[in-house]
């Protein structure tokens, strides 16, 4: 295997240089011939992705082949424009001279993948990565094999291995690939991994884009419709069972609308994810395997022993690898559920008495991936954006930031580096290189030596 990467890396390296003239319209075409491999292959698609994650075709068809479509055919649209040297103002210093920023790929990239949207969060970086003109080893999850498998097969089908390739396998697999000098990788998942990538990378001086993820909250305040807001955060926290990077980790609501909320979500849970008593397969997604599962029922186990109550849910199956929807009441901040990423269909809530309270929890952990208000008091709305930080931030709704392309979609610390989606995926596979054309007429002449100290007040004034 580390050979044939490597002879696979040597040929991405000289065809590079090819690619990097490639116009708008070359690029074009390649975006629209991936868009059609991806429709040719839908049913495959669909197949591969109820075996890795019992994905419903619906949800499939949303969250992963409908979202890639967009993002192409946003690039399509755009992609001429992207790719236009833009024009800046000049300064006194260059008061003739024209100055522009040139948009060149960064050469040969490496985009690593994780389990959870295997296709649409392989796709998404790919297609930013060829709108900007670059060459691409691809790493899919092998803990999604079968969907794995069909990214492979299409990429093979659809591209000269010289322009993008596709490796399957293991961790052992990304070792190899990280000890080559790329010139850019972009890797989504956790970060634990995350750091290692980021560490690999730095032995070549290689630029990263990191997605990962972390506990993204959600604040609840007394003036929003607790109704909605139980629906919407059931959907946010349960699609894909619970397996969303920018899932709603943890609520944090004021004492006095726990009760109600949580009736609220029981409600709206019940009504999207099951039939009758019992949890609907046929809608509901599983755990990607048996450690995951393990992992994620000790973390309910974990907090009830260290005092939380189980408010709903907290069936398990490891037949069928299905953890029902749950729900945690009477969560202290240091209960172990607390103290990284859930990553599955668990809802911890913790009680505020006043919203600085809130706020100030939030700001006690890391930067989460993404931030959700809600509320409908403009004041609080504002209080809150202004007060925390994080990487993406919805109000009065969650997950539905990601969609749209004209926003940049990234973590911040460690929740991310970098940005993707439209305009923001190509800048980040892109160098923006900064050209002057000097003028006949520069004015850089009067710094030459010898010096003329009586100048000096003159430039001072002048620059």
């Amino acid at each position: 295997m580390e050979q044939k990467i490597n002879s696979v890396f040597d040929l991405q390296q000289k065809y590079k240089f090819e690619l990097r003239e490639t116009d708008a319209k070359t690029r074009i075409a390649k975006l629209n011939v991936l868009k059609q491999a991806l429709q040719n292959a839908e049913e495959e698609i669909y197949v591969a992705l109820e075996k890795d994650l019992r994905k419903n075709r619906f949800e499939t068809a949303v969250t992963e082949l409908f979202f890639t479509y967009a993002e192409i055919d946003h690039a399509v649209k755009k992609l001429s424009s992207w790719m236009k040297p833009k024009s800046v103002s000049k300064t006194m210093s260059n008061l003739f001279a024209a100055n522009k920023i040139y948009y060149e790929p960064k050469g040969v990239c490496l985009i690593i993948a994780p389990w959870n949207y295997p296709l649409q969060l392989m796709m998404s970086p790919l297609i930013s990565a060829i709108a900007a003109g670059n060459c691409a080893i691809l790493k899919p999850s092998e803990l999604s094999a079968y969907t794995a498998k069909i990214i492979n097969k299409i990429i093979e089908k659809t591209f000269d291995r010289q322009e993008i390739a596709c490796f399957e396998g293991d961790a052992e697999v990304s070792t190899e690939l990280l000890k080559l000098s790329f010139d850019h990788i972009f890797f989504t998942g956790s970060t634990t991994i995350g750091k290692v990538v980021m560490a690999a990378a730095a032995k070549n001086l290689t630029s990263v884009t990191l997605e990962l993820g972390g506990k993204s909250p959600v604040i609840i305040d007394d003036s929003c419709d607790l109704k909605k807001a139980a629906e919407k955060i059931a959907w946010g926290k349960l699609v894909n069972a619970g397996q969303t990077c920018i899932a709603p980790d943890y609520v944090l609501i004021n004492e006095k609308q726990e009760s109600e909320f949580v009736n609220y979500y029981k409600v709206a849970a019940k009504k999207m994810f099951f039939a009758g008593n019992a949890i609907n397969t046929a809608v509901y997604g599983k755990i990607i395997n048996q450690k995951h599962f393990d992992r994620l029922n000790g973390l309910i186990n974990a907090a009830i022993n260290e005092g939380a109550k189980l408010a709903f849910g907290g069936e398990a199956n490891a037949e069928s690898l299905t953890i029902n929807p749950t729900v945690l009441t009477s969560v202290g901040a240091e209960n172990s559920i607390m103290q990284s990423e859930i990553f599955g269909p668990i809802l911890p809530i913790l009680k505020y008495k006043n919203l600085q309270q809130a706020i100030d929890f939030v700001n006690g952990k890391d930067k989460p991936l993404a931030l959700y208000i809600f509320s409908d008091d403009s004041k609080n709305q504002e209080k809150i954006i202004n007060e925390t930080s994080s990487g993406g931030t919805c109000v009065n709704d969650v997950l539905v930031h990601i969609s749209n392309p004209n926003l940049p979609f990234g973590g911040v610390n460690s929740s991310g580096i970098g940005s993707c989606h439209g305009i923001f995926g190509f800048k980040n596979f892109s160098h923006e290189r900064a050209v002057m054309f000097q003028s006949k007429f520069g004015m850089t002449k009067m710094i030459y030596p010898p010096y003329n100290m009586s100048l000096l007040k003159w430039l001072k004034k002048l620059l």
